[in-house]
């Protein structure tokens, strides 16, 4: 059993910043990507950040220059900084983690930027 677990969602005004935090526990041998998507209401899911065990990074380009993604290893944790949020970046961000080949999804967290 895997769990996927996030942190950091809250409310802020447009241009400030949050930083979340997702850690992955259980009976884990290795991670392979890690990363952040999110859904808005009415909208789909979509991919903000993924991060490779290698370090390897992918943003979506919504998120480029505002958004840096980061992992910590040895804890199994991914990191998501966010600067300069936008009204349009409110939204459930959950976290996604391929342990052992299989894909785990965290429960979200909710993030609210406000104008």
């Amino acid at each position: 059993q895997v769990h996927v677990v996030e942190s950091g969602g809250g409310s802020v005004q447009a241009g400030g910043s949050l930083r979340l935090s997702c850690v992955a526990s259980g009976s884990i041998v290795r991670i392979n990507a890690m990363g952040w998507y999110r859904q808005a209401p009415g909208k789909q899911r979509e991919l903000v950040a993924m991060i490779t065990s290698g370090e390897s990074t992918t943003y979506a380009d919504f998120v480029k220059g505002r958004f840096t993604i980061s992992r910590d290893n040895a804890k199994n944790m991914v990191y998501l900084q966010m600067n300069s949020l936008k009204p349009e970046d409110t939204a459930a961000y959950y976290c996604y983690s391929v342990a052992d080949g299989r894909p785990y999804w965290g429960q979200g967290t909710q993030v609210t930027v406000s104008s």
